[in-house]
């Protein structure tokens, strides 16, 4: 059946399905309902201006009859504290929304219902058919909870069912009672003959017909909340806002004093008829949720058992993946040999060994990481554990410009900064969480690893300090904290600099522990997985292709020349095959345009220590950062697979051709150490940030800003380090 609706610029729409809005408090199972609803019938909505996913599935109301159901964010009420918030107050707002809904899910917490319901109350004022869906049973039977549904239903008068989402009781009972709502027998419209569950002032009556006269709402009160947000409703254009705002002043429209009136009406309305439906035994002993908040929340105890929570992550992530990207990187290794050896010598087949094969390896080599995070992080979810983490340390992060939230990110990013950064989607508030995402990258990730070990053991001697620690080791650590530090000033800068009108505060309810759903494990490991390989993978993919022109072609013959005078010196050397090989590419990269471009910033990097060939291998490693190693294996005619001791051997016995002096000594060493402490030197993370923040313009700013950072300290360093 298509539906015809009026939007807010007269345009007609139709819909050929009808739209259902999963709505509810944070952690209140709603995400559980939806996946059972849907199954693997869903995919993630591109909603302008959202930062948190929205997802949308299909679910059958009748043979040959589906209606898409949308997951909208986690919301406390219409008037929104965050950006996400907005998104869901600015579409219930407005009836010309494409997104409007036909009907509402509203799903609850049976053991918190008396917090979980002033959304409910307000969308019962919205004339929007709602079914009312009272979550985690199985939770309120332990707590010797009972709630009348059927008279519950018959007093907000609107369907209501229990259900336990997590194990599907009582799902069949829901879909029963949305096919009842959409029936012929019970039209939408007969949501209308509902009583108004908050009384309107005088004052919000003639706000209401103000908004109603100039915006297509539907009734009063939908008209009040225009009334309320018409600043920011992007929906509305700018003469809407300006005749609404003038009417609201000639009324001396007092937009907050009636926002807290009105919230604390609906609770007193709620209590009593809460008291006739909802029984909760008196003297209740303390829960097995309250008991384990004891320790897990105790002012001392929670955050060390938090850190040794997520150093158990760390080390999951850490040493699960490594197998398995072994596994990746020797299946595309062997598959690049084998095309290498079947195919005809060409462009074509070098395009595709070392530019399409070597850019998806780049993507595929970060699965193992991601999943294994999010595996981890959806398990702490579920059990409700991460709300504790998130109120933990909300006080803290708060003073650097972060959330709660953030301190996952953080320390996910020890790990890699791609599954980090995607965590980020958690953060409600945008500021914080773009400050999150924007700092995230400086914490030491594990391809920072390779070139911590090379460059470590060439400038710190492997010594005993007190006969304990060894000088290598906490150079090592050093590099971390110094990335820590770096990020919690740079967040404290972005706190400043950033302005923002969204109110920055925690609202934050401690749901009870509960065993997690490995269904929806499953479905979030899969959704993240596939996100970040189809759409940051098409960014990672472009560029690994542009560094493969670049480093495989040169101008005119140049190429050739190199090649055929690096055949000669070999033939001269009597090198064997290999080292012929190496040489051959260490004298076409010289002469590529990669490398001319290498000493086209050379000038630029001179003043850090670096030469024409170290600035190829800051070009290359910008793929990813332990390509660096890869990079000067090749440039000094040595192959991929020579350990890091043959390099640093060669490094050592580098001359600078002009002075006669060693290119690389303890200075270079420590300037590239403190320059890949702070460089964005990795486009899986530009990939992503671009793809979190739906914008060119964050990564570029994170990219300028980074690489500053890791040019002026690496200046700092070696001019320092030389001069003593």
């Amino acid at each position: 059946m298509h539906r015809v609706e009026v939007t807010g610029t007269g345009a007609l729409k139709k819909r050929k399905h009808q739209v259902i809005a999963l709505l509810g408090n944070p952690n209140s199972g709603k995400t559980s309902v939806f996946n059972k609803l849907t199954g693997l019938r869903q995919k993630v909505g591109n909603f302008p201006g959202v930062t948190v996913d929205i997802k949308s599935g299909r679910m059958e109301l009748q043979p040959g009859r589906e209606a898409e159901v949308l997951d909208l964010p986690g919301t406390y009420s219409l008037f929104p504290h965050s950006k996400d918030e907005r998104i869901v107050a600015s579409m219930l707002c407005n009836p010309g929304d494409e997104n409007f809904p036909d009907a509402v899910i509203y799903v609850a917490n049976s053991a918190q219902l008396e917090k979980h319901l002033l959304l409910f109350t307000q969308l019962l004022d919205l004339d929007i058919p709602l079914v009312l869906v009272l979550n985690m049973a199985d939770l309120a039977l332990e707590q010797g909870i009972r709630i009348d549904t059927a008279r519950l239903g018959r007093e907000f008068q609107t369907p209501v069912v229990s259900v336990n989402a997590r194990t599907g009781e009582g799902m069949d009972d829901l879909k029963a009672k949305l096919k009842e709502v959409f029936s012929q027998d019970t039209p939408a419209a007969s949501a209308k003959e509902r009583k108004p569950f908050y009384r309107l002032s005088v004052q919000e009556e003639k706000a209401g017909e103000l908004a109603f006269e100039k915006t297509p709402v539907r009734n009063t009160y939908q008209g009040l909340l225009v009334a309320h947000h018409h600043s920011w409703l992007p929906w509305l254009n700018a003469e809407q806002k300006y005749s609404i705002g003038e009417g609201l002043h000639e009324l001396e429209f007092s937009d907050l004093k009636l926002q807290v009136r009105e919230t604390m009406q609906r609770f007193d309305n709620l209590g009593p008829l809460l008291q006739r439906n909802f029984v909760r035994p008196k003297d209740q002993p303390l829960s097995r949720s309250e008991i384990a908040d004891r320790v897990l929340t105790h002012r001392w105890w929670g955050p060390v058992i938090f850190f040794g929570i997520m150093f158990l992550v760390f080390q999951a992530i850490f040493v699960g993946a490594t197998y398995p990207m072994d596994w990746i990187e020797q299946g595309f290794g062997a598959l690049g040999s084998w095309i290498g050896s079947t195919f005809p010598d060409s462009w074509f087949t070098n395009l595709l060994v070392d530019g399409i094969l070597a850019g998806l390896g780049g993507i595929l080599v970060f699965i193992p990481q991601i999943a294994i995070l999010f595996f981890l992080i959806s398990l702490l979810e579920e059990v409700g554990y991460m709300a504790r983490a998130v109120f933990l340390f909300d006080n803290v992060m708060s003073r650097f410009g972060l959330n709660g939230r953030s301190i996952v990110a953080l320390i996910s990013g020890g790990a890699c900064a791609v599954p980090a950064i995607m965590s980020t989607r958690t953060i409600g508030n945008w500021k914080e969480r773009l400050i999150t995402i924007m700092v995230t990258p400086l914490i030491s990730c594990s391809a920072r690893i390779p070139v911590y070990a090379l460059l470590i053991g060439f400038a710190i001697p492997s010594v005993q300090l007190l006969g304990i620690f060894n000088l290598q080791g906490l150079a090592f650590m050093g590099l971390y904290l110094l990335g820590i530090f770096a990020a919690l000033g740079t967040a404290l800068i972005f706190k400043i600099v950033l302005k923002s009108e969204e109110r920055s505060f925690l609202l934050l309810e401690l749901p009870d522990y509960k065993p997690p759903q490995m269904r929806n494990v499953g479905l979030t490991v899969y959704e993240k997985v596939k996100t970040f390989t189809f759409e940051a993978g098409k960014i990672i993919l472009a560029i690994s292709i542009v560094l493969w022109i670049l480093a495989g072609y040169g101008p005119g013959n140049k190429m050739a020349e190199a090649e055929a005078e690096a055949r000669v010196v070999a033939q001269e050397s009597r090198l064997d095959e290999a080292a012929t090989a190496h040489l051959v590419a260490s004298r076409k990269i010289e002469v590529s345009y990669a490398g001319y471009l290498g000493k086209f910033i050379e000038p630029a990097i001179r003043p850090l220590g670096f030469d024409w060939k170290i600035g190829i291998a800051l070009i290359t490693s910008f793929a990813a950062r332990e390509v660096f190693v890869g990079t000067m294996a090749t440039i000094y005619s040595i192959g991929s697979d020579s350990d890091e001791f043959a390099i640093r051997d060669k490094l050592s016995q580098e001359r600078d051709p002009i002075t006669g002096k060693p290119v690389y000594n303890v200075a270079t060493a420590l300037s590239l150490l403190i320059f890949y402490v702070f460089a964005m030197q990795c486009m899986s993370t530009i990939a992503v940030v671009r793809r979190e923040t739906r914008s060119w313009k964050w990564p570029l700013i994170q990219f300028a800003f980074m690489s500053g950072m890791a040019y002026l300290g690496s200046l700092l360093v070696y001019q320092v380090v030389s001069s003593l």
